[in-house]
């Protein structure tokens, strides 16, 4: 009987497709899916470290496995990511029954970590190399048919000061573009529609032997026959160049929303914050985007209680949001991470107070959204449906803005470009009804 993994995924995108490549690997060297945690004798948690709730709910699920290892002396525990690499001997240290510790792009060499941990205990495998060869993968498990994540670059050069991502996967590494079209054409062969380009700093990508911009490779990819959508994330403000948005608006493949995260309204946080822009700068992008052709949603990060913050800081933040009125916001307390530069300066902001304003900005950001969906109704819009919606009774999509649509329907259409006209909307997603062509 081949051995069979359980992979549990924490973070973000970028995780979901580093466990893809994991799951790939271990199933192209004669392993097998479990069911559950209980049914495998393989545990791979693959981690995330950019806030450290992330990193403490790593260890309460180790905690949580200590007793079935305890019981299951030939259990394999691998923990894998970002939090591996940052955390190092610490996991051990807490959790000693973990047989691999490795970190972020592990993922083709993950079976020979996993054998030699099961003889030695522990294999360590952090990063230690910064060559772009090693985002090459061979194998990739796609966890759906017909939406795919690719790699394009990895690392980030940027060193913002609160940020733990240039610790955990290094400096920017970017993949040849001949290599990347490559992939992207075989996915379209077997039917793949929607592509999610992934970089820590997605638009910075360059291929400098062949001379493609990030720009230069969206429309290489939105030639490609068969492929109906292209996203990416997270691009910088920094790299947010005319070329960008001048291919968006021509190029209806490339999905008319952008996540531009700006962290704070406040100039002086922004320097603090080593982000290299000001909040000036930073709003003519916005100004630029929302002149553009092509109406393009736009939503972004906002941190609140970085050290030093005061409340006339935090007003500017509520400013902003009022003045660009954002489709969607992921708004975080701040939360400080070792060997960052943030990390020595003093916390000062209190909890409670971090608390209070976080709930002050997701309040005035319900509202904005609730406006905005309301300008939705009575639109015919294009909606890829993804999967049944939370209620599991009706269906659930998405439109090229990213706006999520619940509607009734058939789940033969998951995975199908439909035209659904807005009924309804909350501050969330939108109410639809799907218009049956066949009809």
């Amino acid at each position: 009987m081949p051995k069979k993994y359980f992979i549990e995924t924490f973070g973000c995108q970028m995780n979901d497709l580093d466990s893809e490549k994991i799951a790939g690997n271990l199933l192209h060297n004669g392993m097998a899916p479990a069911d559950g945690p209980e049914q495998a004798d393989i545990i791979v948690l693959n981690t995330c470290s950019v806030r450290d709730k992330a990193v403490q709910k790593v260890y309460t699920r180790l905690g949580e496995l200590k007793q079935l290892a305890s019981r299951r002396k030939d259990l394999v525990v691998a923990v894998v990511g970002c939090m591996a690499q940052l955390e190092g001997e610490k996991i051990l240290k807490r959790a000693p029954y973990v047989n691999v510790l490795a970190g972020p792009q592990k993922g083709a060499v993950m079976s020979d970590l996993i054998e030699q941990g099961r003889r030695e205990h522990p294999a360590i495998g952090l990063r230690s190399d910064e060559i772009p060869e090693s985002l090459e993968t061979q194998y990739i498990l796609r966890q759906n048919p017909w939406r795919a994540s690719v790699t394009i670059s990895e690392g980030c050069n940027r060193n913002c000061s609160f940020c733990i991502v240039p610790i955990t996967r290094g400096q920017e590494r970017t993949r040849k573009s001949t290599d990347i079209l490559r992939e992207i054409k075989d996915l379209a062969s077997k039917g793949y529609i929607e592509i999610f380009l992934l970089g820590q700093t997605v638009n910075s990508y360059m291929d400098r032997v062949e001379q493609v911009s990030f720009a230069g490779l969206l429309r290489r990819i939105a030639a490609i026959q068969g492929i109906k959508r292209i996203r990416f994330t997270s691009p910088h403000p920094n790299d947010f160049t005319d070329e960008l948005l001048e291919a968006m608006v021509v190029c209806p493949q490339i999905c008319n929303q952008i996540h531009l995260p700006v962290q704070s309204g406040s100039t002086r946080i922004l320097r603090a914050m080593r982000r290299g822009y000001s909040l000036e700068s930073y709003l003519k992008i916005i100004s630029k985007i929302q002149s553009a052709s092509r109406s393009i949603a736009i939503s972004t990060d906002i941190i609140v209680g970085f050290p030093s913050e005061t409340e006339e800081d935090f007003q500017d933040t509520l400013s902003l949001l009022d003045e660009v009125q954002y489709d969607s916001v992921f708004s975080f307390k701040y939360s400080p991470r070792p060997y960052t530069a943030a990390f020595n300066l003093l916390d000062d902001v209190s909890d409670e107070e971090k608390k209070g304003r976080l709930e002050i900005v997701q309040k005035r950001q319900k509202m904005i959204q609730i406006r905005k969906n309301s300008t939705y109704l009575g639109l015919r819009l294009e909606v890829l449906v993804e999967d049944k919606a939370r209620s599991r009774v009706s269906l659930a999509g998405r439109t090229s803005d990213n706006k999520i649509v619940n509607f009734d329907g058939p789940e033969k259409l998951i995975g199908q470009i439909i035209q659904v006209e807005i009924a309804g909307f909350s501050p969330n997603s939108l109410k639809g009804i799907w218009i049956d062509s066949s009809v």
